[in-house]
């Protein structure tokens, strides 16, 4: 069995592109490498099973940038300075889950990511992790 590789990078927003970071993660996704960046206030995580997710920890919105290692559509505006994210959903962890809420009100719980890797990246990006 091969071994899990994951890696954790923090970056500095003024060197940063969210859009191309955005790339980054989604093709970490479709190679089915666990990868981790942060950005204050936002983590970028994808997954082994292909997936990729963008979170504001400071607002608990997510927003799903790949799933199975497929690109999902997002609506990301960004200049010098500034950015803009429709984010589309809510986010928490509880130990080994990752949860996502929509508008509606409709929850997915989705085990097997690297949920305690992405708190700890929040915690040192300094953020207040939402575990209840």
């Amino acid at each position: 069995m091969k071994s899990q590789k994951r890696t954790v990078q923090r970056l500095q927003r003024d060197r940063v592109n969210i859009n191309r970071e955005v790339k980054r993660i989604v093709c970490r996704a479709a190679a089915r490498d666990t990868h981790i960046v942060t950005l204050e206030p936002l983590v970028f995580f994808s997954t082994a099973t292909g997936d990729a997710w963008l979170l504001d920890f400071q607002d608990s919105l997510a927003l799903c940038l790949a799933r199975d290692g497929d690109p999902q559509p997002v609506n990301i505006m960004e200049t010098t300075g500034r950015f803009a994210i429709e984010w589309d959903l809510t986010y928490h962890i509880e130990e080994n889950s990752f949860i996502v809420s929509d508008r509606l009100g409709r929850t997915r719980r989705i085990v097997g990511y690297p949920t305690h890797e992405v708190l700890d990246a929040i915690q040192s990006a300094g953020g207040v992790t939402n575990v209840p």
